[in-house]
């Protein structure tokens, strides 16, 4: 195991297997998708069952390959192809304008040079394609914003890279995206430097 793949794994794993809380976020997020979609930090799986049948091919991008195996079992329950690639999102293998939804859910926070990763993003989508993502980032409060400036430090080597502090609207419009709907706000349980959450949709400029 690699020295990106020890660091990610443990905070997908946290995030995506043990708090059951978030699936209806993910619910919510995957029901919109369709046409070719291209995942990224597909994990485990987790949102693979959730996907509309409007939705015609489904790949998955991965670094970690312990959790690229796991979604590849999770993968051959469903009846649509799915494709798993284990890369960065930094560098998507895949041509210009070739997918029509990106969706990203709890991702953004971990990987290692998220900016240019964004812009890989609306590289691949097409024109009139579409990013659908729930991220949590940077709160509205000062005094929230505080201490996850001063967390972050500590909670990205214990929690697999995660960035508390990622402006995540920001960050999307900066890589060339118009966010078309958001919603913003905290979680109804757990730390709020932890759980402030930005769900949304964004099309390529």
């Amino acid at each position: 195991m690699g020295l990106y793949e020890d660091r990610v794994l443990p905070h997908l794993v946290n995030l995506t297997m043990r708090n059951r809380r978030l699936v209806p976020y993910r619910e919510r997020v995957i029901s919109a998708a369709e046409g070719r979609v291209l995942e990224i930090g597909v994990g485990p799986g987790l949102n693979l069952p959730l996907y509309p049948p409007r939705v015609r091919e489904i790949i998955g991008l991965e670094p970690s390959r312990r959790l690229l195996a796991m979604s590849q079992h999770a993968g051959g329950q469903l009846s649509l192809p799915v494709t798993f690639i284990e890369g960065s999102a930094e560098a998507i293998p895949l041509h210009d304008r070739s997918v029509d939804t990106v969706v990203i859910t709890w991702t953004l926070c971990t990987i290692p040079a998220a900016n240019p990763a964004i812009r890989e993003m609306r590289r691949v989508l097409r024109p009139a394609g579409q990013l659908l993502f729930v991220e949590h980032g940077l709160a509205p409060d000062a005094n929230i914003r505080k201490w996850q400036d001063r967390l972050t430090p500590v909670w990205k080597r214990i929690g697999g890279g995660c960035h508390l502090n990622r402006p995540i609207s920001k960050m999307l419009e900066g890589g060339g995206f118009g966010i078309t709907q958001l919603e913003t706000g905290y979680m109804k349980k757990g730390p709020k430097p932890m759980t402030f959450l930005y769900q949304g949709r964004a099309r390529p400029m």
